[in-house]
C-alpha cells in the first residue's frame, strides 16, 4: 500500500464571508497558506485562459497537422486574445463602475463582432477596400493558371478519355 500526505489549507475570503479550502502536497515549511491561496488563484486564472483559448478562439480545433499551420494558429488565437482583453480593459474604463464584464463572456462578444471591429478599425485607419462588386467580379474571373478549378480538369479528362 502507498501511502501519501497531504495537508489542508484554509484561507478566509471576506468576499464570501467564508473559508477557500486546498488540498495540498506542497511543504508548511515553504508555503504559507496565504502564499497557496496566491499559487492556486494564479493557476486557475491559466485554466480559465486555456479554456477560453478553446472555446472562443478555437485553439483546440486546428485543421492542420503542419508545424508552420498550427503555428500560425496558435499565434492568431494569442493575438485575437490580446486584442480582445485590451478592447475589454478599454470598455471597463469607459462603463459604468456597476457593470461587470466576464472575461469568456466578452470573448463570445467579440468573436461575434470582430468583422465589424475590423471593419470600422480600417476605416479609422483610412484603409478602404475597393467596391465589393469590383472585387467580386475580378475573382469570379480571375482563375489562377497553375490551380484550374475541380469542373476543368473534369471537363478536360472527359475530354481526353473521350478522344482516346
Amino acid at each position: 500500500m502507498i501511502r501519501k500526505r497531504f495537508r489542508v489549507v484554509g484561507v478566509r475570503n471576506e468576499d464570501v464571508d467564508g473559508y477557500h479550502l486546498s488540498i495540498t502536497n506542497l511543504s508548511r515549511e515553504e508555503f504559507l497558506p496565504e502564499d497557496l491561496a496566491t499559487i492556486y488563484r494564479c493557476r486557475w486564472e491559466v485554466e480559465l485562459l486555456f479554456r477560453e483559448l478553446k472555446t472562443q478562439y478555437r485553439l483546440d480545433e486546428f485543421d492542420t497537422t503542419r508545424k508552420h499551420g498550427v503555428e500560425i494558429l496558435l499565434y492568431a488565437a494569442l493575438l485575437s486574445l490580446v486584442v480582445s482583453r485590451e478592447l475589454l480593459s478599454l470598455v471597463i474604463e469607459h462603463a459604468d463602475d456597476d457593470l461587470v464584464f466576464a472575461p469568456e463572456r466578452w470573448a463570445a462578444t467579440f468573436r461575434s463582432h470582430a468583422q465589424l471591429i475590423l471593419y470600422r478599425l480600417s476605416g479609422y485607419l483610412g484603409y478602404s477596400p475597393p467596391p465589393l462588386l469590383d472585387r467580386l467580379t475580378a475573382d469570379a474571373q480571375t482563375i489562377h493558371k497553375q490551380r484550374p478549378i475541380l469542373q476543368e480538369q473534369l471537363a478536360i479528362a472527359i475530354k481526353q478519355a473521350a478522344e482516346a
